[in-house]
């Protein structure tokens, strides 16, 4: 099976991140360009359109309690100006551990702290309304900071009882933007009755090179409801660099500053225009510093995104 760090031993960043120069690299490349961000369109705020995820590897050095790797995780997204982060309470230890993390580097106020709720199953029904509220004070006490900037209904669950408690949240000042999330096509349907019926301020979906089904309808809407979008496994969680292997980038995506597939894959997801951030999950420092130089130079335009996915749709599957 090939890995992102195989793959990353055919780019040039990671040639120097061997020889301990990727630090230098990135440097380099904040001398040459902008930190990209993008406006929440309920407020104007604006957020880097890359930052990081809680899930897979960074939820399993949570539960190992590899404090150590996860703090150099998020010293390297802070030192290259990424601030999202997005965790939930069923990612295992992940916001807890995160949220000792971040208080100990005296961090809460950098980071946009994006988490969730999710005391309903993905069935939706029956939540327990003294058990979602209990469960979005637990998260005040792990994360540290009040208000909270974002929490959203995991996975559609249970719309009218916790997205009702987030409203409350929401009115009384507690929580800044509220919304929901959905990584399942099949329940877009669903998430679109829930984007035109609720106020919602963001939405979390799944959208990659070689998973484009949420820009046939989601993104469109998103961007007419004026809701943001952060975009959950940009990878396919390993799927994509499966699919790549040893393969060098293609000699044209040298113009956007692309140094890695990760670069490649992240550029792709961030580049729709309805996209507030892409937040891949690491455990690695190395990782995340190369998923922050994609959040910097140009990001590819209709053009270039339509050949990079044809590039990708060519590829046998992984």
């Amino acid at each position: 099976m090939t890995s992102r760090r195989d793959c990353l031993k055919f780019t040039a960043l990671t040639g120097l991140a061997a020889a301990g120069l990727l630090p230098a690299r990135l440097v380099y490349a904040l001398e040459k360009a902008a930190l990209i961000t993008r406006a929440i369109p309920k407020s104007g705020e604006k957020l880097p359109i890359v930052g990081l995820g809680s899930s897979a590897t960074f939820r399993e050095d949570a539960e190992a309690e590899d404090t150590d790797a996860l703090t150099a995780v998020f010293k390297a997204m802070l030192e290259y100006h990424g601030t999202v982060f997005d965790t939930a309470p069923g990612y295992g230890a992940s916001e807890e551990v995160a949220g000792r993390i971040v208080q100990g580097l005296g961090a809460e106020e950098k980071i946009f702290w994006a988490t969730k709720l999710n005391v309903a199953g993905r069935g939706g029904g029956g939540a327990d309304p003294v058990a979602a509220r209990a469960q979005v004070e637990q998260s005040f006490d792990y994360i540290g900071k009040d208000p909270i900037d974002l929490i959203q209904v995991h996975n559609l669950a249970d719309i009218p009882t916790q997205l009702g408690l987030l409203k409350e949240y929401k009115e009384e000042g507690r929580v800044r933007y509220i919304g929901t999330t959905c990584t399942n096509p099949s329940e877009y349907p669903r998430l679109i009755e829930v984007m035109r019926a609720e106020p919602l301020d963001f939405i979390g979906v799944d959208y990659a090179v070689d998973n484009r089904t949420a820009a046939e309808t989601i993104l469109p809407l998103a961007a007419e409801r004026g809701i943001g979008v952060l975009v959950y496994v940009p990878f396919g969680r390993t799927r994509l660099f499966r699919r790549v292997g040893d393969r060098p980038l293609p000699d044209w995506v040298g113009d956007l500053g692309i140094n890695s597939w990760a670069q490649f894959f992240l550029k792709f997801a961030a580049a729709h225009p309805a996209v507030t951030a892409v937040t891949p999950a690491t455990s690695d420092a190395e990782h995340m510093i190369d998923n922050m130089a994609a959040a910097y130079g140009d990001l590819p335009d209709e053009a270039l995104q339509k050949r990079m996915a044809e590039y990708v749709d060519q590829l046998p599957s992984a």
